[in-house]
């Protein structure tokens, strides 16, 4: 048993210690990206929308479904995924969660019985404008403070690099 306890030197593997002119170089901190900060902002916001629609009962990932529904009236999970960047079996499990929470309606398509439109019930169309005000809400407390000038420079920025790097996805969380 006390030799299964030494240390085996040679599967250990060694630490290299930087060039000397590697560790020259000054090693930026995390205060020093746009990213941590895009981050630190994002995760703050995110976090206060999610609090103020769970407390009506949905997720932020169903809040993001239920608005592209309001938007577009009946439509087909294949084109939610599309709109979104979700892929087609996340669109499907979080509409049955929806469904189940009596905020949507699901058809079947006469032509072709496979595919199912879905659609707003009542209490969906009521909820949606309520969950709208709420992220309105959330930005007013969050950039209301900013001038608009400075509000539509940083979507702009966003929308920038969104299109620069193809970004497709809709965030959810």
């Amino acid at each position: 048993m006390q030799g299964s306890r030494q240390k085996d030197n040679a599967n250990t593997p060694t630490r290299k210690k930087p060039a000397a002119a590697d560790r020259k170089k000054p090693v930026s901190g995390l205060e020093a990206h746009v990213g941590y900060w895009l981050r630190f902002v994002s995760n703050h916001v995110s976090h206060g929308f999610q609090t103020k629609v769970e407390a009506h009962g949905v997720t932020v990932s169903e809040w993001v479904l239920l608005r592209e529904i309001y938007s577009s009236g009946p439509t087909s999970a294949t084109a939610l995924a599309a709109r979104t960047g979700m892929t087609k079996g996340a669109v499907s499990k979080l509409l049955a969660r929806i469904e189940a929470k009596a905020l949507l309606e699901r058809e079947t398509v006469e032509e072709d019985r496979r595919n199912h439109v879905v659609a707003l019930s009542a209490a969906g169309l009521e909820l949606v404008p309520e969950l709208a005000r709420l992220a309105d809400q959330n930005d007013e407390e969050f950039f209301g403070h900013l001038p608009a000038p400075v509000k539509t420079a940083i979507v702009d920025a966003m929308k920038n690099v969104v299109a620069v790097h193809g970004l497709k996805a809709v965030p959810i969380e």
